[in-house]
């Protein structure tokens, strides 16, 4: 039998991760434990073990850094979850100098930066500084602190700055539809183009300025169902498609996940070198010749996925991650001057591949004809035609998608026993436009409909035991876990609700004030606008909490206390009228957490309790 292995081993924080290359390719930073926190570590390319933290947050862990030149490091952080993001400074060249907050603004949020080319020593930041419900786009010089607001109120946000002091940024007009606008610095504003809303639910994605400032790379449908990259002059508004796939849509991931590599593989100067592309699996389209040759020599170094991939000015030395279903955060150094590559570090050296379960892509067919890209895991030692007790893990956003990787919570299933059945239903992007587009309209209906489905698939295929199903999500993976088992309150054996939306029109009204004219063409668009009185009774009676007395089955819930997006109210109340009921339910609130925990105690503490209630319900093996 597989050994059991604690859940402590796979949310362990990794012994080092995220690793980049300084500009000039002589240090490498990554990220690692200091304090039980993962802070920025830097060390010389060739000697890891003489790594020093440049960081000291021993509150909360660091995710997301970049080198700004070979001096600056910034990085973002918020404060228990708050999503109040800052951005803050490192000083290289000073190693006593402090942390230095360059957005010192109480309740202040950077909702994105971005770090141009051709503006060396500045970053630009887009932060909500001046007012709550409006972000502005700011730059500021790294050494000096110096802030200087370039656009206020920009809807979009997201503005870019160009060389010569131009800005280009995404907006919507009237009609809602999305805009790429320029700024010229006369103030002069023009639109270069119109996309329309509906093909880009949280706004089009990439976008990113050509170094020399003349056109854009952005991510369109257009007159296909998929979603391609394309070239526009920012001159003209012509559009030239880049670096195509025949089948794949450009992976957008990094949209909601920002710690994920971005699609648009560049150099240090901007310059595009490659294109990521996703279905079952990643691929990459290269952009010109010399890039060709590294990426072949890259993708033969592991049967994983590329991940981040770093290089030096020089577009000498690469540093890349593989992303594995099994062999976790390998990344390797390459020096393409003389070919060489050797492995640097494990994320998790602990974790034996071996004693990983595989992932595999499986499709299946829903109930109106749809094909519904899934991944399934089951665990190393299933016999033949055991029919396993399965978990079913509906996938937050929506507006994102499951893919192929290392996954915590399936490998932790999987190796207490269960089937683990993760569903790309209608509304997840990056299967084609029409298959997001599917979900309008569709919240609690047929996007429900696919994941009832799937179940229904596992049993009949002989994956799983139709009397040992569970459901476990988070965000809106937790709203369809409350959704299942008040609308299909026989189905699930157990149920587990991670920070899940129990009422959608107050979920709405919560969400902070400048992303509210962005919930147009997606949360207003898919289930209505909380304003509009025939749109709020619909999302009252497509709200879990509106139908909790329908919940039989045993439910468990985690909430953040400091969660912006769905808050602890609404879980204080669906938890309470079980309980008047009788019906069983367990209840855990963190009071340094937010919406999707951080802190690696609490996420041990609720799988650890989480594998306790499912093996009581379900019959899995709890450690």
């Amino acid at each position: 039998m597989t050994p059991l292995i604690p859940v402590e081993e796979f949310l362990a924080p990794p012994e080092r991760t995220r690793a980049t290359l300084s500009p000039d390719g002589t240090r490498i930073a990554f990220l690692a434990p200091w304090k039980e926190r993962l802070n920025v570590w830097v060390a010389p390319v060739d000697d890891l073990d003489a790594a020093r933290c440049v960081t000291a947050d021993e509150t909360r862990s660091i995710h997301d850094y970049s080198w700004a030149d070979d001096r600056w490091l910034v990085y973002v952080q918020d404060d228990g979850g708050d999503e109040h993001f800052h951005l803050f400074r490192v000083d290289l060249d000073d190693p006593d100098a402090a942390v230095v907050d360059l957005t010192p603004f109480p309740g202040a949020r950077v909702f994105g930066r971005d770090l141009p080319p051709g503006r060396p020593g500045t970053v630009v930041v887009w932060i909500n500084h001046r007012r709550a419900d409006e972000i502005d786009t700011c730059e500021i010089d790294l050494a000096t602190g110096e802030l200087t607001v370039l656009v206020t109120g920009d809807s979009g946000s997201g503005t870019q700055l160009a060389p010569g002091g131009d800005l280009y940024g995404v907006g919507q007009d009237e009609d809602g539809d999305w805009t790429v606008e320029h700024r010229a610095p006369s103030g002069e504003v023009r639109t270069v183009l119109t996309i329309d809303a509906a093909d880009h639910p949280i706004g089009p994605f990439p976008v990113q300025l050509t170094p020399d400032g003349t056109g854009l790379w952005l991510g369109r449908h257009g007159h296909t169902d998929r979603l391609r990259l394309v070239h526009v002059d920012l001159a003209t508004g012509t559009e030239t498609e880049v670096a195509g796939h025949p089948r794949h849509d450009v992976d957008t991931r990094a949209q909601v996940f920002p710690t994920m590599p971005s699609p648009l593989i560049r150099d240090r100067a901007g310059e595009l070198l490659g294109v990521r592309y996703s279905r079952e699996r990643q691929e990459i389209v290269p952009v010109g010749e010399e890039f060709a040759a590294v990426l072949e020599r890259l993708e033969s170094l592991s049967d994983g996925d590329l991940g981040a991939i770093s290089t030096d000015a020089g577009r000498r030395r690469w540093l890349v991650s593989f992303v594995h279903d099994r062999e976790w955060g390998a990344t390797w150094l390459y020096d393409h001057a003389t070919g060489e590559a050797r492995t640097l570090f494990r994320s998790h050296p602990h974790l034996d591949p071996e004693t990983l379960a595989p992932t595999v892509p499986v499709t299946i067919r829903a109930r109106d004809g749809r094909d519904l890209p899934s991944y399934l895991t089951v665990p190393l030692d299933r016999a033949e035609d055991e029919q396993l007790p399965m978990v079913l893990v509906p996938h937050g956003g929506p507006w994102t998608r499951d893919s192929w990787g290392h996954d915590p919570t399936a490998q932790i299933f999987a190796n207490r026993g269960y089937a683990v059945l993760q569903v790309n239903f209608r509304g997840s992007t990056g299967f084609g436009r029409e298959h997001m587009q599917a979900a309008i309209g569709e919240f609690a209906g047929t996007m429900q409909d696919d994941l009832v489905d799937a179940v229904e698939w596992a049993v009949t295929a002989g994956h799983a035991d139709p009397a040992r199903i569970g459901i476990f999500g988070g965000s809106y993976g937790g709203y369809a876990t409350l959704t299942g088992v008040t609308r299909n309150p026989n189905l699930f054996a157990a149920a587990v609700d991670y920070v899940g939306i129990s009422n959608l029109a107050t979920f709405m009204l919560a969400l902070p004030e400048a992303i509210r004219p962005g919930l147009r063409n997606n949360w207003y668009a898919y289930v209505g606008d909380p304003t509009d009185p025939a749109a709020y009774a619909d999302m009252l009676e497509r709200s879990p909490i509106t139908h909790a007395d329908r919940i039989v089955a045993p439910l468990m819930v985690f909430q953040g206390a400091n969660d912006v997006r769905v808050p602890q109210s609404e879980s204080d109340t669906i938890v309470a009228s079980l309980r008047d009921r009788g019906v069983e339910v367990a209840y855990r609130v963190y009071d340094d957490e937010g919406h999707m925990f951080a802190q690696t105690e609490n996420l041990v503490d609720m799988f650890r309790a989480t594998e306790r209630f499912l093996a009581e319900h379900l019959g899995g093996r709890s450690g």
